[in-house]
């Protein structure tokens, strides 16, 4: 899967080491026998090398290989800064860098993803157990995401696109606000600026 959205993304595994972190939580959650409390802390890593020799690291954190939808999610962010970071295209310290990495996935594809899990809700059970989540991954919310994908459907001319019933019910309903906006505005905002 990495080495596909890699791909994607047209970034070049051979700058790249990618690993993969342990969850510390992840085995208390199986064994007790009620958890409360997040997942805490990271979702993945990106490395940059202090010297000009060493490759660029990115790193997941191991309990998203059980989730494919988090997974690609967090892998597209963390190649974004291989993108954004790596080349040079925006400095570290900038204070809006994690959002702009986090739109750069929905200009290159990602949107679906990284916005179904800005705001996931999860039902669950086993024999012996059952709850439910709310799940918070990126730095973007649910409706920014709705906007920037009904852009981006803008800017590609797709006025219904078929893509939007992979969206979560809350993301949807974002997107196709954000487009009634956007198509009711759009002389507005393509009027040249005096």
């Amino acid at each position: 899967m990495f080495g596909r959205i890699c791909d994607y993304m047209k970034v070049d595994r051979s700058r790249l080491e990618f690993e993969i972190f342990a969850d510390e939580t992840h085995e208390l959650r199986n064994l007790l026998p009620y958890w409360s409390g997040g997942r805490g802390g990271c979702a993945g890593l990106y490395q940059h090398p202090e010297d000009g020799n060493s490759k660029m690291v990115v790193a997941v954190r191991q309990s998203h290989l059980e989730d494919p939808l988090t997974l690609v999610a967090v892998l597209a962010h963390e190649l974004g800064h291989v993108i954004l970071l790596g080349d040079g295209l925006i400095n570290q310290s900038a204070k809006d860098m994690e959002p702009m990495t986090d739109l750069l996935t929905v200009f290159l594809g990602f949107g679906i993803f990284n916005g179904n899990c800005s705001g996931r809700f999860q039902q669950w059970q086993s024999d012996t157990k059952q709850g439910w989540s709310m799940q918070r991954l990126g730095y973007l919310p649910e409706e920014v995401y709705g906007y920037a994908l009904a852009r981006f459907a803008q800017e590609r001319g797709e006025h219904r696109p078929d893509w939007i019933r992979h969206l979560s019910t809350n993301l949807r309903s974002y997107f196709k606000r954000s487009a009634e906006w956007l198509r009711a505005e759009h002389n507005r905002l393509r009027a040249p600026v005096k």
